[in-house]
């Protein structure tokens, strides 16, 4: 038998994606059925749980118990009252913070199986007042504010399409038993782990939070437009595109200089737009024109000139077309699926973040198959290596990382690993100018610098800075020996740029055999669009999710947040941890474009199939669910302010319209109910016009309802007791900012929490200090490479 991760399901539709991503990785998954068991389509099956295999509902504890004891790790999600192995006790909430590591250690709830590695995820975690509260995809995404930023202004909000909230928190349920195993195998020890889908989608709003935390002010839904990126979707002659004018000046004089090859550049080519405040004060202007240009030619020409141009533009595709794109099926992203009743050849789905060692490309999936209850598994039990941490220790502690990214999703990836353990050595440089430090649109705070952005302050935290200017060959060669002293480089620069300064992977091996390379190129390091400049917007665009974003007889709208940034982030996050776990080196090609196709869950295998997601969605009601009526986001008292509500099922229905004496009789069915589905939602919009929406949403939730208010970023960060109880805004003191909130941890260690105790770095604030420690510098070889402005 191969050594491969025994990996046992427990999960609902809140971690489909974790158990899912860890297939990926090439672990060996059972699954055990659920009752009753999840009423999914066709094509959701195969999505979700191809390259399992399913054990029938246990006939007795002790026979779940055998399953656990075989496995390395359980991962179990649901409502906190429904889960299997979880015992639970009295509230810890108010003696712990959660948000600084240590959210499940003091009680609350524990383990049935205490050896074992057990990620629990719950819609609000396990510990704080709403512990039981239940959720789903809607319900978390209004819980956690990804819903706000959705939509258009004076319609419903509506969160991103595709169960991104209960995707994030699948993604973090992998990491978590990643982590786990990591620690496991340093310590002897399972332990339980604690992942809350809101706080999974608290984590991913980008600015939506901080912005509050830093300026006083959230951002709200504008209909798909960038607040602080001058970035959107545009119609073209024939279709749609995503991209604009951000990021570096060429970005704009680029754009600007193909505007007026064709005489459409307008009064663009005047002095004053070339000031990048001025332009971004009349960004309305400047968009008008750009719109009118790109209105006249088709998307696929747009698309195809701006990457010739490294300009991030990319036309809006369809699921439908996605297996026809020519940078997906050069890197062989998608996965056939085999099974009964299927083509020869089987059918295609989205593929995986990552091509992981332990499942090459191109991948080939079976259907879920039934297996033997008492021995299920086709795989031994890896054997860990045991590098010992102290007790309460970080799961990270002792691995080094060198972070030679900037902006998002990078630095995302590395402050996750930060606040595990890893010591993070951050390569800045004022030669390279990372807009989150230097442009003012995105500093947050009023008047801050580029040592106090607001947006650089929170995603930075818990690193130490290094100022290491890599236009000269004395930056180079101090970088290629920081390189030897580190476990883990992760580089987001163009394909190619590394190879150019004599850092292959190939020689990085030679000057460190064991080292984990991570390269986050837009597209990859190969394939026709490798050279693709990409924004979050665009990838969107490429991966199928911003058509999505359309309601009904409308145009698409985007999302107005870095969404894809940040799934990468956890996909490099996730390929780190892979790598530490199984003991070896190597390289991972970590495409964002392929991580962000990886989360449009079934949408290629419903093309496939001919099954199409269908419900009776409208502009006006932009959130129906096709298995659940009411299912939807509706107004409440008070300016702007509304309610997310899901009902599951005829017994949830009976209760609501005996609470809420809605006009539809209690015993009417789902059919029924979906046949008048306007009288209901319009009989709801009117009762809960009439109420409170956080007195509302104690009602329902008190009820068994899932319910929950469409949270703005003042709402998560001063207003949310539930999220103050498990404490996850700590503060740290930054050394311009002074006493500065942060969003906090997403998975809660038991036995090896993790922490943030120090802010984010000033521009070069660690240089000497590192240089000296790491490497073994004097004060005369820094003098040398001072003088050589190597270190700037």
């Amino acid at each position: 038998m191969p050594d491969r991760l025994r990996i046992l399901d427990l999960t609902d539709e809140l971690a489909f994606h974790g158990a899912r991503l860890l297939v990926g990785l090439g672990a060996d998954v059972v699954r055990v059925e659920r009752s009753p068991a999840p009423a999914l389509s066709r094509a959701e099956t195969l999505h979700w749980h191809a390259g399992k295999r399913v054990v029938g509902v246990p006939k007795s504890p002790a026979a779940l118990d055998r399953l656990v004891e075989q496995a390395d790790v359980v991962i179990e999600s649901g409502p906190l009252d429904q889960l299997l192995g979880v015992r639970a006790g009295a509230d810890p909430a108010s003696s712990t913070k959660a948000g600084t590591g240590d959210g499940t250690r003091d009680g609350g709830v524990s383990s049935r199986w205490p050896g074992a590695i057990h990620v629990v995820v719950t819609p609000f975690g396990t510990t704080g007042p709403r512990r039981t509260w239940r959720a789903d995809d809607l319900v978390a995404a209004a819980a956690g504010g990804m819903a706000w930023l959705g939509g258009q202004p004076g319609q419903p909000p509506k969160p991103p399409p595709r169960e991104q909230a209960t995707q994030l928190a699948g993604a973090h349920a992998a990491i978590a038993a990643l982590l786990g195993v990591i620690a496991r195998d340093r310590t002897g020890h399972g332990q339980l782990i604690d992942v809350s889908v809101q706080e999974a989608v608290a984590a991913t709003l980008e600015t939506a939070a901080i912005s509050w935390i830093h300026a006083g002010r959230y951002p709200s839904r504008n209909g798909g437009v960038y607040e602080h990126v001058a970035h959107r979707v545009f119609r073209t002659a024939d279709g749609h595109v995503a991209g604009g004018y951000s990021g570096s000046d060429r970005m704009w004089t680029d754009l600007l200089a193909w505007m007026a090859e064709s005489g459409e550049a307008e009064d663009l080519t005047e002095e004053k737009w070339s000031d990048p405040v001025f332009r971004w004060r009349g960004r309305g202007h400047v968009d008008e024109i750009v719109a009118r240009f790109v209105a006249k030619r088709s998307a696929a020409f747009i698309a195809a000139e701006g990457r010739a141009r490294a300009l991030p533009w990319a036309e809006v595709a369809t699921a439908a077309r996605l297996p026809a794109n020519p940078q997906l099926t050069e890197r062989a992203f998608f996965t056939r699926i085999l099974g009964e009743g299927l083509p020869p050849d089987g059918v295609t789905d989205v593929g995986f973040p990552f091509a992981a060692p332990d499942l090459p490309r191109p991948v080939r999936l079976s259907e879920p198959l039934p297996a033997d209850a008492e021995a299920p598994w086709q795989s031994a039990r890896p054997r860990g290596r045991r590098e010992g941490i102290e007790a309460g220790g970080r799961s990270l502690a002792g691995i080094r990382v060198l972070d030679l990214t900037w902006v998002l999703a990078g630095p995302y990836a590395t402050k996750t690993l930060a606040e595990h353990g890893a010591d993070i050595i951050k390569i800045e440089s004022r030669h390279r100018q990372d807009p989150t430090r230097f442009a003012p649109s995105m500093r947050l705070r009023p008047e801050a610098g580029f040592d106090d952005s607001g947006y650089f302050i929170n995603f930075n935290r818990e690193k130490r800075g290094v100022a290491l200017n890599l236009r000269t060959e004395p930056g180079r060669e101090v970088l290629r020996r920081l390189v030897a002293e580190c476990d883990v480089v992760i580089e987001n620069f163009s394909p190619g740029v590394l190879d150019r300064w004599g850092l292959s992977y190939d020689r990085m091996v030679e000057l460190n055999p064991g080292v984990i390379l991570v390269s986050m190129a837009g597209v990859g390091q190969s394939g026709p669009w490798r050279d693709a400049v990409t924004f979050a917007d665009t990838l969107a665009a490429m991966s199928g999710l911003t058509s999505e974003t359309a309601d009904p007889g409308e145009e698409p709208q985007g999302l107005t947040f870095g969404l894809g940034d940040m799934v990468a982030a956890n996909s490099a996050v996730l390929a780190v941890l892979d790598m530490i776990a199984a003991g070896r080196g190597g390289h991972v090609d970590l495409s964002q474009l392929e991580s962000m196709a990886a989360s449009m869950g079934p949408a290629v295998l419903e093309t496939e199939l001919g099954d199409p997601r269908t419900d009776s969605r409208t502009a006006a009601q932009p959130n129906r669910h096709r298995r659940m009526v009411p299912h939807g986001v509706y107004p409440t008292r008070g300016d702007d302010r509304w309610l997310a509500l899901a009902v599951r099922g005829d017994a949830e229905w009976r209760r609501l319209t005996e609470h809420a004496g809605l006009p539809v009789p209690a015993s009417a069915g789902l059919e029924e109910r979906r046949r008048r589905e306007d009288e209901i939602d319009d009989a709801l919009a009117a009762w809960c016009a009439e109420h409170d929406g956080d007195s509302l949403t104690a009602e329902l939730q008190g009820l068994g309802i899932a319910a929950a208010v469409v949270a703005t970023g003042r709402d998560l960060v001063d207003a949310d007791e539930h999220l103050a109880a498990r404490g996850f805004y700590p503060v740290l003191e930054h050394a311009l900012a002074g006493p500065v909130r942060h969003e906090g941890i997403v998975v809660r260690m038991s036995a090896t929490p993790g922490a943030l105790t120090a802010p984010a770095p000033l521009l070069g604030e660690h240089t000497d200090a590192v240089l000296k420690g790491l490497l073994g510098m004097d004060d005369d070889e820094l003098s040398l490479l001072h003088e050589a402005g190597a270190l700037e």
